[in-house]
């Protein structure tokens, strides 16, 4: 069995692996259709975490995965992994890891996204790990994932790091596969030059619904 992997938008993905449906980060963009076994949430930012496209695809038995101040707002059964915890369901093994800012503030001292506020997940099944890195800046935490054979970077600057520092993240990082997200409307073949100039790494820049098997 392969794994693949679809970009619904922003940082929206579909993955499907093990004969089971994974969604990461749904927002209002994207369309979705299929109903979900396990659905991952990074943070409770409204283009990460929007309630109305979870019902959507939630069947009486999904797993919910999110931060603590997304439970109350997702509703139902909602499970919390906090950095350095995991678990496995259905033979897919879900690892949460620090995602957060600590150069981007909305004032001084207040960044957008302080440590300890959101994840960022690894997805290891069928052999294969997808590291989905959520909101963050190139953070020291990213060196130490071990082996990744895909990563999902963000790379749209304000927020999380720019296309230089994602594609400084993903040399780093060193998975076979990188693809941008959360790009907002910054050129991803500027991340995918820097990349595939200075490692071996391939970057994928996929158009919203194109999907990519991880091999």
């Amino acid at each position: 069995m392969t794994v693949s992997i679809k970009w619904l938008a922003h940082a929206a993905f579909q993955i499907k692996t093990e004969g089971k449906i994974i969604y990461v980060d749904l927002e209002k963009y994207g369309e979705v259709s299929e109903k979900a076994d396990l659905i991952l949430v990074t943070h409770s930012h409204t283009d990460h975490c929007d309630p109305s496209k979870i019902k959507k695809v939630r069947k009486p038995d999904t797993v919910i995965f999110a931060p603590d101040d997304c439970v109350s707002k997702i509703g139902g059964n909602v499970k919390t992994l906090k950095p350095g915890e995991e678990t496995t369901i259905n033979n897919i093994r879900i690892k949460a890891v620090e995602a957060y800012n600590y150069k981007r503030f909305r004032s001084p001292g207040n960044p957008y996204h302080p440590k300890g506020y959101g994840v960022g997940y690894l997805i290891t099944a069928e052999g294969k790990t997808i590291y989905h890195a959520g909101d963050a800046d190139f953070i020291p935490e990213m060196r130490q994932l071990g082996h990744v054979n895909l990563a999902l970077l963000p790379s749209g600057g304000t927020y999380t790091m720019d296309n230089p520092e994602a594609a400084e993240a993903a040399i780093a990082i060193n998975p076979k596969i990188a693809i941008p997200m959360h790009r907002w409307d910054t050129d991803p073949e500027e991340f995918k030059k820097k990349v595939e100039t200075e490692s071996d790494i391939k970057v994928m820049v996929l158009r919203e619904g194109e999907e990519y098997q991880v091999v």
